[in-house]
């Protein structure tokens, strides 16, 4: 089977009531589905508030959605604050990072089993992580021990650097909804269970990706002290 690049953009506005759906940001990506499965994922996603923040990153996915490496590019307030190339075995996850403040740094970590999922932090991963739920049980909530992130800061604005934690997926159901890119049928989850897995707890995250197989990101909201929202507005396949 050749492969197939879908391409999209989604628009971060803030629901603050002082900033109410203010544009705050805006992201780029393509994702290549590969003949094997595989499936490459690029992003550029642009923060404004201050500090502002430029991510750059290239994750790459085996068939059964295992991440297998991933490049990240950082640049907060237009100053170059560091760069990382990751790379995922069953049993080993290695880094190598420049860093603005640290330097170079080196990471290997043994692993007891594969790891199941890289945040690299571009919004539409955040729906492509919910590939890993068995959906058959229904709605429910799973907790998995064995993830990562290449930065525990909420916005992804430290590092690059493997930081392994633990977090929840909320299933909540599926439902037909609208957004800027169009209609779409879509499964409904939550991002839970931080407390004790990052050093600030994440606030609540509700987010909507797409019931085809390829679970784009569609719209999601952040409470507590964020108060943002995000929205797939373009999308297309070639």
């Amino acid at each position: 089977m050749k492969h197939r690049t879908i391409r999209g953009r989604i628009l971060y506005t803030s629901k603050k009531p002082e900033r109410m759906d203010e544009e705050r940001g805006r992201e780029w990506f393509d994702i290549t589905v590969h003949g094997d499965g595989s499936r490459t994922l690029r992003a550029h996603c642009e923060i404004d508030d201050a500090p502002s923040v430029l991510r750059d990153i290239t994750l790459s996915l085996d068939a059964n959605w295992h991440p297998r490496d991933c490049f990240v590019r950082l640049t907060i307030d237009d100053r170059f604050e560091g760069s990382g190339w990751m790379r995922f075995t069953d049993s080993q996850a290695e880094c190598e990072v420049i860093n603005a403040r640290d330097g170079r740094i080196s990471q290997r970590l043994d692993l007891a089993e594969p790891i199941r999922w890289l945040g690299s932090h571009p919004i539409v991963s955040d729906g492509m992580c919910f590939s890993i739920y068995d959906r058959g049980k229904g709605p429910s909530k799973t907790f998995f021990p064995n993830m990562m992130l290449t930065s525990p800061d909420h916005r992804g604005a430290t590092g690059p650097l493997l930081f392994p934690l633990g977090f929840g997926l909320q299933y909540i159901g599926d439902e037909t909804i609208t957004v800027g890119a169009g209609t779409f049928e879509a499964h409904h989850f939550c991002y839970v269970d931080t407390a004790g897995q990052l050093p600030e707890e994440h606030p609540p995250y509700e987010v909507w990706c797409s019931a085809d197989g390829d679970f784009i990101f569609l719209k999601g909201g952040v409470g507590g002290y964020m108060q943002t929202y995000y929205e797939l507005v373009e999308l297309g396949e070639y």
